[in-house]
């Protein structure tokens, strides 16, 4: 078994995002021991939703405005349609994102989650994956899109939708798990 003892892992979401895309991959990770953290644009609690139907609520640790990428180890960028258009107007969720791709650090993003890598310009020449709407997006971005359940590149493990969630959990468990420098040596252009 994989194990992320003392790994610290942000996880950034607004209201509207998917419930499921949240707590499977926070389960898996506290699983293999990383301590985990949810962040926001905002204090107090995001809405969750299942699709399109209200869920429960997740308490925010901290504010994306009150942190940087140097507090954590990786970072974890769930889905729902909402949550991503959400993030993506925000500057500061925005530079968040962009500075864990600066320093190499793993990130992990599924469903529609990718329109914030695309608003943090990290997605040129990079293969991923997403759910479907977002496949033109991330083609004019410079991006290779594939239809797969998983995609790894580099830093960058990416899914397509809840259905994906086991073979993504089980891919950013392992990558996050990898030595710092493995991960910077992967990311690093040739």
């Amino acid at each position: 078994m994989t194990v992320l003892n003392d790994k610290q892992v942000a996880i950034l979401v607004a209201d509207m995002f998917e419930r499921a895309e949240l707590e499977e991959p926070r389960r898996a990770l506290e699983d293999a021991g990383a301590t985990t953290e949810v962040l926001s644009i905002r204090e107090g609690e995001v809405q969750g939703f299942d699709h399109y139907d209200k869920a429960e609520t997740v308490a925010v640790g901290r504010t994306v405005e009150e942190v940087s990428a140097d507090h954590y180890d990786a970072l974890v960028l769930p889905g729902g349609v909402g949550n991503p258009d959400n993030l993506r107007q925000d500057e500061n969720a925005v530079r968040f994102v962009r500075e864990f791709f600066e320093q190499g650090k793993p990130v992990a993003a599924i469903c529609h989650a990718p329109w914030l890598l695309i608003e943090a310009g990290v997605v040129r020449g990079r293969t991923l994956t997403s759910f479907p709407s977002l496949e033109t997006d991330l083609r004019n971005a410079g991006a290779s899109w594939v239809d797969r359940e998983v995609v790894v590149d580099g830093n960058l493990v990416t899914s397509r939708k809840p259905d994906d969630l086991p073979a993504f959990d089980r891919e950013l468990v392992e990558l996050f798990a990898r030595e710092p420098a493995a991960v910077a040596a992967d990311t690093a252009p040739s």
